[in-house]
């Protein structure tokens, strides 16, 4: 459940000040949030207990056709395999959001999330109000309240839940890292966050598992110039150019 205000929560996570809290919730599996996010927002998200699986979308605050390309965030940085450094790109050649932190090293940038039909063959049901919901359905309720459509919800990724890609093309799920792991993710232009918390559609499991997630957001400032993410890659410091001179045009900077 949410506490609202962030600011109110009564201990905020160590290192982060009360006062810079802007979002503070735990999130059921089969459960889904969403939040508009200031540019430098940190969100870090943690898998209590070894069985969540956040499926994330982003998309730019006000303009909601530019969004998450989970196809461009794989081929422009040569990785198909998240993690710190990473950096989550619009089919625009912009950075959405960065990985400035990554405990889990378990992520899937290839598979998206679950669907109905798949849910309702594995578990039954994959309705959003049933007791197996699938990812897109729950998707589609969050990106309703943000004035979005269905046709507005592209591929999303996985966090917390990994795939491998074996040597002859097939696609291995490797699970879970255990309880405890988080993933920071910095809001690097404003941002409108989707999270679904479902099973992976991988997870061989014939039970409909997953675990709480912890979120919570905090101010902090996007990555500038000199910061060693910003020339960690040339792909990379192009990327963020494009976004800052996207932003400067805008007066966001």
């Amino acid at each position: 459940m949410p506490v609202l205000p962030a600011s109110g929560w009564p201990a905020p996570p160590e290192g982060i000040a009360a006062g810079d809290l802007v979002w503070a919730e735990t999130v059921a599996g089969g459960n889904y949030t969403h939040k508009v996010l200031a540019r430098g927002t940190e969100l870090r998200l943690t898998d209590l207990t070894g069985d969540a699986c956040a499926h994330v979308l982003l998309y730019s605050a006000d303009r909601p056709w530019e969004r998450l390309n989970t196809a461009d965030t794989v081929k422009v940085f040569w990785n198909a395999y998240l993690g710190e450094g990473h950096l989550l790109l619009s089919d625009q050649g912009r950075v959405l959001a960065s990985v400035t932190k990554d405990t889990s090293g378990r992520h899937d940038a290839l598979t998206g999330t679950s669907t109905l039909a798949r849910n309702t063959e594995r578990y039954g049901d994959g309705a959003p109000h049933s007791a197996s919901p699938a990812g897109r359905e729950l998707f589609k309720l969050a990106a309703l309240k943000n004035g979005l459509s269905p046709r507005d919800i592209p591929p999303s990724v996985s966090l917390f839940q990994g795939v491998r890609i074996a040597e002859d093309g097939t696609t291995v799920f490797t699970g879970s890292a255990g309880a405890g792991t988080s993933v920071t993710l910095r809001a690097e232009q404003p941002l409108t966050v989707l999270i679904a918390n479902v099973p992976h559609p991988l997870d061989p499991r014939p039970a409909y598992v997953c675990g709480h997630l912890e979120v919570v957001a905090y101010r902090a400032r996007p990555t500038a110039p000199g910061d060693v993410l910003w020339d960690a890659t040339p792909e990379g410091r192009r990327a963020f150019l494009n976004t800052a001179d996207h932003l400067d045009a805008r007066g966001i900077a």
